[in-house]
């Protein structure tokens, strides 16, 4: 999907999956803020508050006939003390033990997949992949499906910076 700005379908579709199964289920998804090309949500409070930064790709390619929704999601969760949680859904399901790879400014880091999802392999994967993203201007992330077709997509990372201070602000984090 491309869009200029983020359409209320994805950011209700986003708090869904970000909140099926965790503690905050059933609070209130709070949208914040928007930053440019990324968006700021809130749900819960003290230790089941979850805050997550939220960005569509600018651009997408390859030679699917059809794809779903794809984004990229930075979490906080501060009753697990999770911080920094990258994932990225791709819209498909990605090839069984497939890697996605990300590319940051000339960067490049690998997550692993499970099904629709990408994640990085620890906790310091994710906050590189962050700093990284913090300090670059555009990131292209490429998968391969599950029928074997590859995809390609950019984000911008105008008002990343701004979002995740928000988020750390949000959840008490500095």
């Amino acid at each position: 999907m491309q869009t200029k700005t983020i359409s209320p379908l994805v950011v209700f579709l986003a708090g869904f999956v970000v909140f099926a199964a965790g503690p905050a289920q059933g609070a209130g998804v709070r949208s914040a803020q928007v930053f440019k090309d990324w968006s700021v949500h809130v749900a819960g409070k003290k230790k089941k508050k979850i805050c997550y930064l939220h960005g569509e790709p600018k651009k997408s390619a390859g030679k699917y006939k059809r794809r779903g929704l794809t984004y990229l999601q930075v979490t906080h969760r501060v009753g697990a003390r999770a911080r920094n949680v990258v994932s990225i859904t791709a819209g498909y399901s990605y090839k069984k033990d497939s890697a996605v790879k990300v590319k940051i400014d000339g960067k490049t880091f690998s997550m692993f997949t499970d099904r629709s999802s990408a994640w990085s392999q620890n906790a310091p994967g994710d906050t590189a992949l962050v700093k990284a993203m913090r300090a670059g201007k555009s990131m292209i992330v490429t998968g391969v499906s599950g029928r074997g077709t590859a995809t390609k997509d950019r984000y911008s990372l105008a008002g990343f910076t701004a979002a995740h201070k928000a988020i750390n602000k949000s959840c008490g984090k500095k």
